[in-house]
């Protein structure tokens, strides 16, 4: 093997980077796509770490804030769940 790599012209390893910076953008495209797709970009997220303990240093504003994001974040989490239940139910019906 070393000597096919050394038989090789000059300047050949710029090709072989960039197939893999190539790669490495296709990678990188369909991973923002994925999170794009998936909410990973929702900036309301940062609110479903607070808790009741929390209200007296927030903001009346934050705090309403933070109460709907986590009922909605609840409300997905609880859709999920049951979309999995019914795919587990479906799978194991079969059996």
């Amino acid at each position: 093997m070393k000597e096919f790599v050394e038989s090789l012209p000059d300047g050949w390893t710029i090709y072989l980077w960039m197939i893999f910076a190539a790669g490495i953008l296709i990678a990188a495209g369909f991973m923002l796509r994925w999170a794009a797709k998936n909410a990973q970009f929702d900036e309301d997220i940062k609110y479903t770490v607070f808790n009741e303990d929390d209200k007296d240093k927030m903001d009346p504003e934050e705090y309403k804030k933070s109460r709907e994001v986590i009922a909605h974040q609840t409300q997905l989490r609880n859709e999920y769940l049951e979309k999995k239940a019914e795919t587990h139910a479906a799978k194991h019906a079969g059996r």
